[in-house]
């Protein structure tokens, strides 16, 4: 997702970047301010990478203000210098302000470049992003084992796709669905979800790392559905859906597949409808959130207070009435008639 609030960098903090890219800098601070990406400290090199880093990303965090991290390794791709992205969102931060970074997160990266980034790491607390932090998070990645379930399966799944022995009397396994795993970020905000701290949230599949991450976790009323529901790209939505059903205040979670026909393209659409059933049930089984219903739409103008009511409260269906019938004959024959037998010297005629 790019700009999905609206908040850019400057031609002044493009130009930090591209000295950043180039070497000049060992660390960026980078926060929000008057809705524009600003540079809220720098510092340069003077060691090692990891003999700097804990003294120069730690000092830089504070206890109730989210922020970006760009922290530089020695080491360099074909495009140059190496980068960690730390994304700073403390627990005691307010909830406006940690979505709104959560929102942006993407809009930094692509606006500083994606391909410098080689590690991403989200922390709430500093003991998740110092550089004991970190190389946890490289172990964890490095390592084939233990293995969530929901990566189990994804194991799985591949390991069925390169078989070769396959002839005509081989037998073709119908795969439930792909099971990409969730970054932490998005499996944060369901939770916040469930625990009524959010209304809504939005994922999306992350081709290149083959994962589900967070897009959107901006506070959504039933008229603000439409607006959020992408006319290029499918998505996944969860909306707590607050209303009142004869009487009683209900708070119902709807989750919603947005798929807008075939302005995506093929993989997208296979990927994202195999994908789907997985994600509900890590969702439902894992996190216990119990979802009321599960909608699949291809326009956002669909999203009406009415429809979201009728389909999570659907009619029942009445009978049908029936017209009354004349009685038919008791017996297969009808009901006899008596017939007067004629007397003596009449015609049966007369």
């Amino acid at each position: 997702m790019s700009h999905q609030t609206g908040i850019q960098a400057s031609e002044e903090v493009m130009d930090i970047f591209s000295r950043a890219r180039n070497g000049e800098y060992r660390l960026l601070k980078i926060v929000i301010e008057n809705e524009q990406l600003a540079v809220g400290s720098f510092k340069k090199a003077a060691k090692s990478w990891d003999q700097e880093y804990d003294s120069y990303v730690l000092s830089m965090l504070e206890d109730k203000e989210p922020a970006y991290i760009l922290y530089r390794l020695d080491s360099q791709n074909a495009q140059g210098y190496e980068w960690i992205f730390v994304a700073w969102s403390p627990d005691f931060s307010p909830v406006r302000q940690k979505m709104l970074y959560a929102a942006t997160r993407a809009t930094v990266k692509k606006e500083f470049g994606g391909g410098h980034i080689k590690d991403e790491i989200f922390g709430t607390t500093k003991d998740d992003v110092s550089l004991s932090g970190y190389k946890k998070y490289l172990t964890s990645v490095a390592a084939p084992c233990p293995l969530t379930a929901a990566e189990e399966e994804l194991r799985q799944i591949k390991l069925n796709e390169v078989k070769t022995d396959i002839s005509v009397d081989s037998k073709h396994q119908t795969l439930q669905g792909v099971a990409f795993p969730m970054n932490r970020e998005s499996v944060q905000a369901l939770e916040q979800l469930r625990d009524n701290k959010l209304n809504y949230v939005q994922l999306e599949i992350d081709f290149q790392n083959e994962t589900i991450v967070l897009a959107s976790t901006a506070p959504t009323e039933i008229k603000d559905l439409p607006k959020r529901i992408p006319k290029d790209s499918a998505r996944y939505h969860f909306f707590l859906y607050k209303h009142s059903h004869e009487g009683d205040y209900l708070e119902s979670i709807v989750f919603i597949y947005s798929m807008p026909g075939y302005t995506c393209s093929i993989r997208e659409r296979m990927l994202y409808s195999s994908c789907k059933n997985p994600l509900i049930d890590m969702v439902e089984n894992q996190l216990e959130m119990e979802v009321e219903k599960k909608l699949e739409i291809d326009d956002g103008d669909e999203l009406t207070a009415d429809f979201l009511y009728e389909e999570v409260h659907p009619k029942q269906h009445a009978h049908k009435q029936t017209f009354a019938k004349p009685k038919g004959p008791t017996g297969k024959r009808g009901i006899r008639r008596l017939i007067r037998a004629p007397a003596d010297g009449e015609s049966p005629m007369d």
